[in-house]
């Protein structure tokens, strides 16, 4: 019995420290970059450690700024909302961002991301604006 007992405990902090996507609690978790409520499903973002601890963003732009304080911290996920696909998280690193002053963000760096280059080629057709990579994207927003 106690055998048992002591193999569930251990699965379980196996299982809790799974490196994964978590999920956002929209209309209720908090950023944890400038603590806003994260309600946009096309913008929010999420940081994972080596622990699978989960760090959630109401903005791509609160998760830039804040890997960046906090680069001691080793994040093994770069999660951001595809605007196409409201909900659907991408990797941030393969993404392609498009600033545009006619798609209005929660922070206001009017910063939203695209599975690929070719369907931000096409938001940038309709809104206008400049395509960034991984990383001009972070040269541009961290200051």
């Amino acid at each position: 019995m106690r055998t048992i007992y002591f193999s569930s405990i251990i699965i379980l902090i196996f299982i809790s420290c799974e490196v994964k996507q978590q999920p956002i609690g929209y209309g209720s978790d908090a950023c944890e970059y400038c603590q806003m409520t994260i309600v946009d499903r096309q913008y929010a973002s999420q940081l994972v450690n080596e622990n699978g601890k989960a760090y959630n963003f109401d903005a791509i732009e609160c998760m830039l700024n804040y890997s960046e304080e906090n680069k001691d911290t080793d994040y093994q996920l770069y999660l951001i909302n595809n605007f196409e696909k409201q909900g659907t998280f991408i990797d941030a690193k393969t993404a392609t961002y498009l600033i545009s002053p006619n798609i209005s963000s929660p922070m206001g760096a009017n910063l939203s991301a695209f599975i690929s280059e070719k369907a931000a080629q096409q938001a940038r057709e309709k809104y206008k604006g400049d395509l960034y990579n991984w990383e001009s994207i972070n040269k541009k927003i961290i200051k």
